[in-house]
């Protein structure tokens, strides 16, 4: 591994999240080149900083989040999800100039700063604009902040910063993943009326009822008169179906991220009575604000992120990843040794 370039800081890594984004990759559905390192939910502690690095020094314990340029317009007004280098920054594991601070031991490149991070290892080579860093009691709690940086805030940030409910509002929220719930989590604090939870996996919706769901179904068939409809599975079938579940000037969020170049038809005259279809990317946040304010609803007992964890240690990390994908676990994360 490289020693830190500019704007780059080196990370040791004291837990990282097992996210649905890093399975799309494994299966091909993204277009991130292999081999590389993946991981993009890390959570660890600054050991060293390259030149121009101004937003941490070493010591300071950080949650890691995704990359973006810093420098334009959208990312210096507090949108860095909409910033125009946002996909190859985060999906092209390397620096911009096409280079990687890291090399397998013969010496060929292996992509790194996956999401500014590649955080699926005892350390990393990170973007400073990924580095977030927060105060906290121990490593031991850290260590459950790391998913905040993805799936955290993807769900509760779509809720908190886009949709934004009303009081009373129906909710629909398709998926009782880390993200669906998060978002779950984050409705019950904006003081929505009814919000259903739909999953296949029988154990998820008892999750799901105790977080505070007011109902649950493993089908979206008779699902209707939703004020929003938060899509988190990245099944085309669902999203197709989500717009005719929202009344008149209903919003349908789309989060889940299925194959590339997937297309879904669309009733136009469906949409002119002022249905939305809204694409969300990391809840909209800006993460250097956003990532703290989670963590502080945490702390108050508002936002039990524990209840969705189970720590793995690394040399578990095959079965972290089946049990991510046969849903066991809600958000498997890997728990490094301190050293």
């Amino acid at each position: 591994m490289d020693d830190p370039g500019p704007g780059e800081v080196l990370i040791r890594l004291v837990s990282t999240g097992v996210c649905h984004t890093d399975l799309s990759v494994l299966a091909g559905r993204l277009p991130t080149p292999l081999p590389a390192v993946l991981g993009h939910e890390g959570a660890g502690v600054v050991e060293a900083v390259g030149d121009g690095v101004t937003g941490t020094i070493p010591g300071d314990r950080v949650v890691l989040s995704f990359a973006s340029c810093g420098a334009c317009t959208r990312c210096r007004t507090g949108r860095p999800t909409q910033c125009p280098t946002y996909f190859p920054l985060n999906f092209g594991a390397a620096r911009p100039d096409g280079t990687t601070p890291i090399r397998d031991s013969s010496g060929a490149a292996i992509g790194g700063l996956f999401f500014g991070q590649s955080s699926l290892a005892p350390y990393a080579i990170v973007s400073e604009q990924s580095v977030v860093p927060v105060e906290v009691r121990d490593e031991d709690e850290l260590a459950l902040l790391a998913p905040i940086g993805c799936g955290i805030q993807t769900g509760a940030g779509a809720v908190l910063n886009l949709l934004r409910p009303e009081p009373g509002s129906r909710i629909a929220i398709f998926g009782a993943g880390a993200v669906g719930l998060s978002a779950l989590m984050a409705a019950g604090q904006s003081g929505a009326g009814d919000i259903v939870v739909v999953d296949k996996v029988a154990t998820r919706l008892d999750l799901a009822r105790e977080l505070g769901a007011t109902a649950t179904a493993t089908e979206v068939n008779a699902l209707r008169d939703f004020d929003y409809v938060i899509e988190t599975t990245g099944a085309p079938a669902l999203l197709e179906q989500a717009p005719s579940m929202v009344r008149a000037g209903g919003t349908v969020a789309i989060i889940g991220a299925p194959p590339a170049g997937t297309k879904i038809a669309v009733d136009v005259n469906a949409m002119i009575d002022g249905r939305t279809l809204l694409g969300v990317t990391e809840g909209g946040s800006d993460r250097i604000t956003f990532i703290p304010a989670l963590i502080g609803l945490y702390r108050t007992g508002r936002l039990p992120v524990d209840r969705l964890i189970k720590f793995y240690p690394p040399q578990d990390l095959d079965q972290a990843v089946a049990d991510a994908r046969s849903g066991v676990t809600v958000k498997p994360v890997i728990r490094f040794e301190a050293p």
